[in-house]
């Protein structure tokens, strides 16, 4: 089959709902903002010209209409994108703490998301994808844990680039020890892992980056690793290299939300431009750059989904000093 799709992302679609500001009456005034990692991920790719297509499930109410409306208005092909008729659509509650940084609040026992069956699986815009990606929470509970195992076999035996993010969320699970086992499935199943700081120590027990991805790599022999490290830059660790790029703050973060699937679309940007094979310590170091500097833009807005950055702003952002 012809593959006329970039990337294909399998999993969480839900609304975020985030503080903004404080009623007459001094209660939290929350906005209902798209959500969910992988379609945060693939509208920096279409921002990027890219083709994409999204795989998941919300419910048949209010928050899933509009999020198939938000979803296909950023430019993502949304046609595999199925309903629960009696599930509600998952939402998420984001509670800002100083400096920008998240708490998760999560109403999801269970969500739609969790409902997606592997008979309702699009296979189809898997075969016609260049990379398939997916990350833990579609894999905290059944069927979507199944209905994720299958499109992954299916796009591996498709010739497709597997990307993991493994996104971890610890109040969706119900072990901690789950959510290493599902995480340590997803490294060993993966050609791009794009991976936090906080979630390497999670995976690794090393709070040292070179350290942590170097125990990652000799467990599981992952190509292309990408570390972020929020204020503290970035890390490419690639066939024997390593590549580090400082990060591009800015004053102006209002939240941190969806700045590591900016930068894991941004990532796969390159990846697709390049090839996997295509990569070296220039390139990696242009990747780099321009994924801590879309990520660093996408902190000043509220809702990753609906506001990523265009090109032309994330390439004034680096330009400034």
């Amino acid at each position: 089959m012809e593959r006329t799709i970039d990337v294909t992302a399998l999993g969480e679609l839900l609304i975020d709902f985030t503080e903004s500001g404080l009623s007459p009456q001094g209660n939290p005034l929350l906005e209902a903002n798209p959500g969910g990692a992988p379609c945060n991920l693939l509208a920096m790719l279409t921002r990027l010209g890219h083709s994409t297509a999204f795989l998941g499930k919300v419910g048949r109410d209010a928050f899933g209409d509009m999020l198939r409306q938000r979803v296909a208005g950023v430019g993502v092909d949304v046609s595999g994108l199925r309903v629960d008729e009696e599930i509600p659509t998952t939402l998420a509650f984001v509670h800002t703490q100083p400096g920008g940084e998240r708490d998760f609040s999560f109403y999801r026992k269970p969500g739609a998301d969790l409902m997606l069956r592997e008979d309702e699986v699009d296979f189809d815009k898997i075969a016609a994808s260049k990379i398939f990606h997916f990350g833990t929470l579609s894999s905290t509970g059944e069927p979507a844990r199944s209905a994720t195992r299958a499109a992954l076999k299916y796009a591996k035996a498709h010739g497709c680039l597997i990307s993991f993010d493994p996104n971890l969320r610890p109040p969706l699970w119900d072990s901690l020890d789950r959510a290493r086992a599902e995480i340590d499935f997803g490294l060993s199943q993966c050609d791009v892992l794009k991976i936090s700081d906080n979630e390497l120590a999670f995976t690794t027990g090393e709070t040292d980056i070179d350290a942590g991805v170097n125990k990652l790599l000799r467990r599981r022999p992952i190509p292309l690793v990408l570390a972020t490290m929020g204020p503290g830059g970035s890390k490419a660790f690639y066939r024997g290299q390593t590549v580090f790029a400082p990060p591009k703050l800015t004053e102006k973060t209002i939240e941190t939300t969806g700045a590591g699937d900016t930068f894991g679309g941004c990532a796969l940007h390159f990846v697709l431009k390049y090839g996997l094979d295509g990569l070296n310590e220039e390139r990696l170091r242009e990747l780099l750059t321009f994924a801590n500097a879309a990520a660093s833009l996408v902190t000043t807005r509220k809702g990753a989904l609906c506001v990523m950055p265009t090109p032309e702003e994330v390439r004034d952002h680096m330009a400034r000093g």
